[in-house]
């Protein structure tokens, strides 16, 4: 099987850990640990968020007093893909031996009409209480909002259209190469009225960019990992209960929020849709699960996981 993985940022980097170096290259090499068993077996594709990495460089570029104004966000992605592509390359290189391993730095096409510039919704950097938050606000010029129960900045986050780099990355898995890439969701980038490639201010969410990639690249499985092992119905209600099965029209029929699971659940469906492929959302330590059918939220045409599994049969509504 070809299989895309797309790795959370908060997978990478837990909530309330330390954004150090070592703290992120641990939690790395037990992301590999997780993903090594499906590399074995099948084509693999890794793609990985960078909302918490991106925003502590930010905040480090914005503390800078050389610098004439902070670096922008198309240029602090490409430097998470560069830091965590280098982590996820060494640890897959370690994990795999005599296997060949790219991390490839990449763009992502968006479009510059796109009403997300004016409605930012995507979570970046650490998490603040309410008070702290709203105070660099308004020295910084950010947008805030709240995340679980604390707050943290939002950016703009344009639906993407195309990985530039399809073609190369189709060409290294030809080769038999396990590929790293469209970190963060890839650069975000848009052409002028030239036809020429420029950077904007903004992330792309990384999971529909990795949807976008599983459909080009005709992958047969698209597993959307995180820090939860379900999509949950009325999450944080009393009849809360996890999704085992279901259908691109089921799971759209629920309510999600556009800065956590609500782009999962379309980058799942919209994979699913396209290609009659099966899509999951589930715990990243789960991952060779989730593909046997044995853990997380399947989302197939029917409802039924393609190898059968438990729970096969459950109501996708």
């Amino acid at each position: 099987m070809r299989i895309v993985v797309a790795l959370g940022g908060n997978a990478l980097l837990r909530r309330g850990e330390r954004p150090d170096a070592a703290v992120q290259q641990a939690n790395v090499r037990a992301a590999v640990a997780a993903l090594a068993p499906l590399a074995h077996r099948h084509e693999l594709v890794i793609t990985h968020g960078n909302g918490p990495q991106v925003g502590v460089l930010a905040l480090q570029s914005a503390a800078d007093r050389s610098l004439s104004s902070p670096y922008p966000f198309d240029v602090l992605g490409a430097e998470t893909q560069g830091m965590i592509g280098y982590w996820l390359l060494q640890a897959l290189q370690n994990a795999l031996p005599g296997r060949q391993v790219c991390a490839l730095l990449n763009q992502t096409l968006v479009s510059a009409a796109d009403p997300a510039f004016a409605r930012p919704t995507k979570f970046v950097g650490p998490v603040y209480g309410r008070e702290e938050a709203e105070r660099l606000a308004a020295e910084r010029g950010w947008t805030v909002r709240e995340d679980g129960g604390r707050w943290r900045r939002v950016v703009p986050s344009p639906r993407p259209q195309r990985v530039v780099e399809t073609r190369l990355i189709r060409l290294l898995l030809n080769s038999g190469a396990v590929a790293v890439c469209a970190g963060g969701g890839g650069v975000p980038v848009v052409r002028d009225e030239r036809g020429l490639l420029t950077g904007v201010e903004a992330v792309v969410d990384k999971d529909l960019t990795a949807a976008l990639l599983a459909e080009a690249l005709d992958a047969d499985a698209l597993l959307l990992l995180t820090d939860v092992p379900h999509v949950v119905r009325g999450f944080g209600t009393p009849d809360a209960e996890p999704i085992i099965r279901t259908t691109p029209a089921a799971l759209r029929s629920l309510d999600f929020p556009d800065g956590s699971m609500g782009p999962k659940a379309e980058a799942a469906c919209r994979f699913v849709e396209l290609t009659g492929g099966m899509a999951a959302i589930g715990s990243l330590d789960d991952a060779r699960a989730i593909l046997d059918g044995a853990a997380g939220t399947v989302v197939t045409p029917s409802g039924r996981h393609p190898e059968g599994g438990p729970d096969a049969a459950q109501d996708p509504t």
